[in-house]
């Protein structure tokens, strides 16, 4: 709604400095190129979700790592980035956050910290390729970052080299942010409370008896003795509760009870999922060969979404379309009409001239590290703060007018690396950033699990900042070795 009526007031505004554009004008301002690709990506990954591949995928997980704390955290983020790439993020956040909430629950953690870190992981693995978060799509699809040459395998070869290397500071960073694992726990394990209520009935018996005789003593060393064994197992636990997150005593009981629950429902349907995806991830690839180059990124997802509504032998298309976010759709409709209409009135150009005005001011090779350098921090700042969809429509034309400017001389393609760097990982800053962690919170709101802006902010700008001087090493990198050859 905010963006329908933002929209319709720039419209308003048009108006009112003598400008009227007709509704055929206004809709040929959607760049449906984009809107084509999101909703072909949200048909194949609605059908998939039948399946109940996420589900099983989670559950796997904890059964791969033995219900050890660290290592199922990161399995279960690194399944989020890993879906995220190709799939787009905030359905797999979607799709994943209830299981995941689920496995906290039986394992004493608090799902709060581990939905955060999805949702941050989720962003990063998005930011690899052109279809996995909402700003690369916005970006790829732009003519005029297509007549620069970037097309799919070139995009995700630059994007996902400098995201392993953002994984792995992010992995280290959250493991020193959270080296008190207390902070990732609910409460205390059931099986450590239930040794420290033996203890204390042990305690209080060897207490109440009275110091008479022998017999009694005896009894009351032994009483004592117990204590004290049932203190080293408390120790114990204690020692390595850090490392396992579900008791070894009751992790197979709990594994049997979430693979009755959580299992592959249509194998057969994710055999034809999993091979029409990866045909249309194949296809996608082959773009960069211009004998390939026939239909764009948009149609590919299109035709492999009608392919997988073949073979799955949907007779009826409701439920699926049902499972098809036609919120987020329009919310990019209204935003493509919002920023032209901004263009028209000169805000574009008048953004786009401030910037310019700050690359001249550097000469020579020290032009383009100020330029990308200005791009990444700026629009990962901004985005922090503002949602990284409206901040990327705006900026890809911003970029664009730089690139394009011949008195700065600047290539286009460094420019629109820093610009998604900036825009993707940006979001990561806060809760309102990008519409994984949105969507994540309020997944854990149905839940019964809430947590604020504050504690997003204390997770997540740290982690950003992170991300932004780990990108402004890379992108510099990779400005030497251009300027270099």
């Amino acid at each position: 709604m905010a963006a329908i009526l933002v929209s319709t007031m720039s419209i308003a505004a048009l108006a009112l400095v003598g400008e009227r554009p007709s509704l055929p004008e206004i809709v040929s301002w959607l760049d449906v190129e984009t809107l084509l690709l999101l909703f072909s990506m949200m048909l194949l990954v609605a059908i998939m979700a039948e399946t109940g591949i996420f589900d099983y995928l989670a559950v796997f997980a904890f059964e791969v790592t033995g219900g050890r704390l660290w290592s199922l955290v990161f399995l279960l983020c690194g399944l989020t980035a890993g879906f995220s790439t190709f799939l787009d993020n905030v359905t797999t956040v979607l799709l994943m956050s209830p299981v995941t909430i689920r496995l906290c629950e039986v394992m004493d953690l608090d799902p709060v910290p581990i939905l955060m870190l999805m949702a941050i992981y989720s962003n990063i693995g998005g930011t690899a390729t052109p279809v996995g978060d909402p700003p690369n799509v916005i970006v790829a699809s732009n003519k005029a970052v297509i007549q620069a040459g970037i097309n799919f395998s070139n995009f995700t070869l630059h994007m996902a080299l400098g995201i392993l290397v953002v994984c792995v500071q992010t992995s280290l960073q959250v493991r020193y942010m959270f080296r008190d694992t207390a902070r990732l726990r609910l409460q205390e394990p059931r099986h450590i409370q239930d040794l420290r209520n033996q203890i204390s009935i042990w305690h209080r018996a060897a207490e109440s008896l009275p110091h008479l005789s022998k017999e009694v003593q005896v009894v009351r060393e032994r009483l004592l003795r117990k204590e004290d064994k049932l203190r080293r197992q408390l120790h114990a636990a204690l020692r390595h509760s850090s490392t396992r997150a579900c008791p070894e005593d009751t992790f197979h009981t709990t594994l049997i009870l979430l693979k009755d629950k959580y299992k592959i429902r249509d194998k057969t349907l994710l055999l034809k999922a999993a091979v029409t995806i990866a045909f249309v991830v194949v296809v996608f690839f082959l773009h960069s060969i211009p004998e390939f180059n026939r239909v764009s990124l948009s149609w590919t997802a299109l035709l492999g979404a009608i392919l997988l509504l073949l073979l799955a032998d949907r007779a009826d298309l409701e439920p699926v379309l049902h499972r098809v976010e036609w919120s987020t759709l329009l919310f990019f409709a209204a935003l493509f009409v919002l920023m032209e209409a901004l263009s028209r009135l000169g805000l574009i150009s008048f953004v786009g001239g401030l910037l310019q005005q700050v690359v001249l001011q550097a000469e020579g090779r020290a032009r383009l590290a100020l330029a990308i350098l200005l791009i990444l921090w700026v629009s990962g700042m901004i985005s922090a703060f503002v949602d990284n969809i409206p901040l990327t429509t705006m900026m890809v034309r911003v970029v664009v007018t730089i690139g394009s400017n011949p008195d700065i001389g600047l290539p286009l393609p460094p420019l629109i690396w820093a610009l998604l760097f900036g825009a993707c990982l940006g979001g990561n800053g806060t809760l309102i950033g990008a519409s994984a962690n949105v969507v994540c919170a309020g997944v854990a709101e149905q839940h019964g699990y809430r947590f604020s802006f504050l504690q997003f902010f204390r997770v997540g700008f740290p982690v950003m900042i992170g991300h932004l001087l780990v990108a402004s090493v890379y992108l510099l990198l990779c400005h030497c070795v251009f300027t270099w050859h």
